[in-house]
């Protein structure tokens, strides 16, 4: 079942997702790649197709100006598309150490080394973009996502706080600080909070912070009402299996460790047309919360 996912992208905490990163921590090591790099090199393709093609043509454009963002996310992205996960990040380093003083290309590397899987990375990046621009209620969100994946989350709650308090009642970062909360066991919390979020104008036509809610409410054992709720997104087969996850995972040993296990960050906040929150692409457990970014 193909749902709300968080990919590698980093979905950071929009619904029900508790990812939020836009971090810098200042001690980010580099293996050392250079604009010298050549990693095509090694690309684990022998034919040169459309991909490797174009990884070549990014390549150069990234080696005579790294700090081109958009360029080396844009190269980073085919890295990754090759396999080469590896120089994948340090491409994305070497553009951060390029960039220091930009908040907005330090957040939006931060986003792409979550993506990556580099949390170390996009901690360090994500915490320069907030120091750079404290009052950046985005920056503050995502890195909150990435706190609650290191399971920080009295840290992460103090940068969705500071969001807040620059963006009342903005709906991703409720959602994340939701997520959150959840991620604790506390859920009566993360409940009031996702319902607070949905009584708000900006969260209508957004089913992932619904199926976030259905899903702290399953976890409460009141599956009617998940089921429900969770009715208004998903077909009926879905819901099924959603709510019997639910049930399965609730009358396991670790409930809290599966649904840790599961959630995860997407930096591009992509919902599918379903907004299911089943098991997506990657290790998402099928009830995972989903951050937005």
């Amino acid at each position: 079942m193909d749902g709300i996912w968080l990919r590698k992208h980093v979905r950071v905490m929009g619904t029900v997702a508790l990812v939020a990163a836009a971090l810098t921590l200042a001690g980010c090591k580099s293996s050392g790649v250079g604009t010298d790099l050549d990693p095509l090199a090694t690309a684990s393709t022998s034919k040169p197709g459309p991909s490797f093609k174009k990884t070549e043509a990014l390549s150069k454009q990234w080696k005579a100006d790294p700090t081109q963002v958009n360029v080396a996310i844009a190269y980073a992205n085919s890295l990754d598309e090759l396999g080469q996960k590896p120089t994948q990040i340090e491409v994305l380093r070497t553009t951060a150490s390029k960039t220091t003083t930009s908040p907005v290309a330090q957040l939006e590397i931060g986003k792409a080394l979550l993506g990556a899987g580099d949390m170390e990375g996009a901690t360090t990046s994500l915490e320069r973009a907030v120091q750079l621009n404290p009052r950046d209620p985005h920056a503050l969100s995502v890195l909150g996502a990435v706190l609650d994946q290191q399971t920080r989350h009295v840290e992460a709650r103090e940068q969705y706080t500071q969001a807040l308090a620059l963006a009342p009642g903005d709906v991703t970062v409720m959602n994340n600080l939701a997520m959150s909360y959840s991620l604790q066991g506390k859920l009566p919390e993360a409940e009031a909070t996702l319902r607070k979020a949905m009584s708000l104008p900006a969260a209508k036509g957004t089913p992932r912070i619904r199926q976030n809610l259905a899903l702290v409410v399953g976890l409460q054992g009141r599956f009617d009402e998940a089921k429900k709720i969770a009715s208004e997104d998903l077909p009926p087969d879905q819901v099924e299996a959603n709510m019997a996850y639910l049930q399965q995972m609730l009358a396991s040993q670790n409930t809290w460790a599966k649904l840790k296990e599961g959630c995860g960050v997407e930096v591009r906040d992509l919902i599918t047309p379903s907004g299911s929150f089943s098991r997506g692409e990657a290790t998402c457990c099928s009830t995972s919360p989903n951050y937005q970014q």
